[in-house]
């Protein structure tokens, strides 16, 4: 009857899970903010300076703009709006689902210091003599064309100045109203020029003892409603600078979010299948605990309000790959155990009990990278960041607590006690257990003798990195704009496109561009300016190519500033980063472990970069998110290889020789090479489905994943523990060591 219970019991786990993951998961979707890249609309970071030399930009004046930010941003109707203060005098500006980025940008950067001024530049009435809210757009009641109304607070005021203009004479008596007027422009200037930047400068020939002032100007009755608003919103106390500058079209932004979300399907399904297939029934409750994963995820982030974008999507999808990787240490563990003749049920306990430690060492090595991520990161790094860490933390809950909750289920009901097909472990693979003889483990039923092999493998890194040199002194790397400076426009057609045609196209905007074609059906121009395009210019570029294609391109500017300090904060992240690692593996294991891991990871950084020299790729900020992603993955296995070096030394009395040294770090690389070939496959599984089926935007960033996936297995491998071998190895030469007598110290318990 107990058995039946534990079997009922897992099977209800399942249906109530599954019952409640299928009738929210939609709301629970619905519900969670989508980045730019997934919708459209524009981000902003600004440099803020006071409009009063006097004044010092702090914090209180910092808010004050972001509350006038966030008062414009509401009468655009936007409701999802991210307004941050970065730093000590920046402002970054997020609207997502914007369809009218002109007019946002408009509204957002005016400082709407409105004036009121004679034909010498003197002022007379400023935006504090207005009242607060009285902007409207009406028409003129003669000619019928669009104005904006406004009310003074003061009717005796503005009579003493329409009486001090009117007293100047034809053709001076002009009240010239100026938005945003700077030192150095006059009016005598601007009034030459057909687009001057005062609003409109009306003639004053009688006394106004009145509140009502009516501006009019060539507007249209969009425009009049803009400046309505502007003027309602109140002045900015600042002069906003734009240091960056990032847009993406809804369409296409709709079409990455769609592609995304197909390619993650289709890898968790593919992971799925696989795990099914090589662990039977561990892996079909490795499959219920990862929708169980996935599921919380999105439930956690939605309640934190996080914005989710397309990297935030590639860390949920590398945080299946990191659960994956859990389940696999432990089930492999356990075949381990019943191929020992353990019973199942002292197979399940030794085989979870030895896992634990790697699993928790592995996952706090990433975590570290991904905590370093969020520090130096922005925008959609650190939401990649945010995701990340998330993920190790729900993942390394529901593969230690879950997985084993629900396959302790199956194990304690005994009904798996003669059925170890179950677990993939064949009848003829189980050895005696009362043979004293420890069997050499094998892969596919031969022995490999790695080690031996570690002068060519050796060789091969030597040479690798020689040519990896070579390639970045000759062709470098092909930084974006992010840390360059710059522009970058991506102009997007319904139908292809050629470079001729879109060259032509950015020469009649009075602009050189080398273009490249892109886009599965060529329907993408890609070009690059190495100046910082003005906002005229981009709103010019915008409204041309809206016209021409019917969809608005994407564009990013980028200032050197911000170039200067992505790179300047890459370089701190990797070296921080590195620095944390050191000092938890050194705590962890020892300072020899440490120190070989940080060579590890540092070469598959290297090649990744050296990757993307000889291909030529955009080398972006997003790729700087993908090496140090590759950078905790790469201490994962390698931890993996050296927690199971470290317990099987701890298994002998006495390291007398490097033979023996030799042997013993042979045997641990033997053990872990189904696991890490397994979590590699798993990885990649879903890292190729982003590469093939995912939106372009994320090619670069899965290219990325991909090498150092691969380059990150060989180095834990067949590089870092042959180099502690012969690092360690030597000092064993000229005295033994009792490996036994190390402080260990334990991972958490279960």
């Amino acid at each position: 009857m107990k058995k039946r219970g534990r079997i009922v019991a897992f099977f209800l786990i399942v249906l109530i899970f599954g019952g409640l993951i299928g009738s929210t998961v939609t709301g629970v979707t619905k519900d969670i903010n989508l980045g730019l890249d997934l919708q459209g609309g524009f981000e902003i970071l600004y440099e803020v300076e006071p409009v009063d030399e006097s004044q010092e930009v702090d914090r209180d004046l910092l808010e004050s703009t972001v509350q006038t930010l966030n008062d414009r941003v509401n009468r655009l109707g936007i409701s999802e709006a991210s307004i941050d203060i970065e730093g000590e005098n920046r402002i970054r500006v997020q609207l997502a689902g914007v369809q009218d980025q002109t007019e946002a940008r408009e509204i957002l950067s005016t400082s709407a210091r409105l004036s009121f001024r004679d034909v010498n530049d003197n002022e007379l009435l400023n935006g504090n003599d207005v009242k607060e809210g009285s902007a409207k757009q009406d028409f003129d009641q003669t000619t019928n064309a669009p104005i904006v109304t406004l009310q003074l607070k003061d009717a005796a005021k503005f009579g003493e100045v329409s009486t001090q203009i009117k007293n100047m004479g034809a053709p001076d008596n002009l009240l010239v109203i100026w938005m945003d007027y700077q030192e150095g422009d006059s009016f005598a200037a601007e009034s030459e020029k057909e687009d001057p930047k005062y609003i409109s400068a009306p003639s004053i020939r009688e006394t106004l003892n009145t509140t009502n002032v009516m501006i009019s100007g060539d507007f249209s009755v969009e425009s009049a409603q803009r400046l309505a608003d502007i003027i309602n919103s109140g002045s900015l106390p600042v002069h906003m600078t734009e240091m960056y500058s990032n847009s993406v079209g809804a369409q296409f932004g709709e079409m990455a979010l769609d592609k995304t979300v197909f390619a993650g399907f289709v890898g968790v399904a593919l992971i799925f299948i696989f795990m099914i297939i090589v662990y039977r029934l561990p892996g079909f409750v490795a499959a219920v605990n990862l929708s169980i994963y996935i599921y919380l995820i999105l439930v956690i982030f939605e309640l934190m309000n996080g914005v989710l974008t397309l990297p935030g999507i590639a860390a949920l999808i590398l945080g299946v790959g990191m659960a994956v990787d859990a389940n696999v240490i432990t089930f492999e563990r356990i075949r381990e155990e019943l191929r020992t003749g353990k019973s199942v049920i002292a197979a399940f306990k030794t085989g979870s009990k030895n896992s634990l430690s790697t699993i928790f060492d592995a996952n706090i090595t990433t975590l570290l990278a991904a905590a370093v991520l969020f520090m130096f990161g922005t925008s959609s790094v650190k939401g990649f960041a945010t995701m990340l860490i998330v993920s190790i933390v729900v993942s390394f809950l529901t593969a230690v607590f879950g997985t084993r909750l629900l396959l302790g289920l199956w194990v304690k009901s005994k009904v798996l006690n003669k059925r170890l097909g179950w677990f993939g472990v064949k009848k003829d693979s189980v050895k005696d257990i009362s043979s004293k003889e420890q069997p050499e483990p094998e892969f596919f039923n031969k022995k490999l003798n790695i080690v031996q092999h570690r002068k060519k493998f050796f060789a091969i890194s030597i040479a690798m990195v020689v040519v990896g040199i070579a390639s970045l002194l000759l062709f470098k790397l092909n930084p974006g704009i992010d840390f360059t400076s710059g522009s970058r426009v991506e102009v997007i057609a319904e139908d292809s496109i050629t470079e001729e045609q879109v060259t032509s196209d950015f020469e009649n905007l009075g602009l050189e561009a080398d273009v490249v074609i892109s886009g599965d059906n060529n329907d993408r121009g890609v070009a690059r300016f190495d100046k910082v395009l003005s906002e005229d210019k981009v709103t010019e570029v915008t409204t041309y190519f809206e016209d021409a294609y019917g969809t608005p391109p994407n564009i990013g500017v980028v200032s050197p500033i911000v170039g200067e300090e992505l790179v300047k904060n890459a370089l701190y992240a990797v070296g921080i980063a590195s620095i944390f690692m050191i000092i938890y593996v050194a705590f962890r294991f020892e300072l020899f472990f440490a120190i070989t891991a940080i060579i590890a990871l540092l070469h598959d950084a290297f090649f990744v970069l050296v990757i993307f020299s000889i291909t030529r790729i955009e080398f972006d900020v997003t790729i700087v998110a993908a090496i140090l992603t590759i950078v905790g993955y790469s201490i994962n296995d390698t931890i993996v290889t050296f927690d199971r070096i470290r317990e099987n030394l701890r298994k002998e009395k006495r390291i007398k020789s490097f033979k023996d040294l030799a042997v013993i770090v042979n045997r641990s690389l033997v053990q872990t090479l189904t696991r890490s070939l397994n979590t590699t496959i798993t990885t990649l599984i879903a890292v190729l489905a982003f590469l093939f089926l995912g939106a372009s935007p994320i090619t670069g960033f899965a290219i990325a994943l991909t090498v150092g996936l691969i380059v990150g297995t060989y180095s834990s491998l067949f590089l870092a523990a042959q180099i502690w071998l012969v690092w360690r190895g030597k000092m064993i030469k000229k005295k033994p060591v009792d490996f036994t007598k190390k402080k260990r110290v334990e991972g958490p318990q279960v």
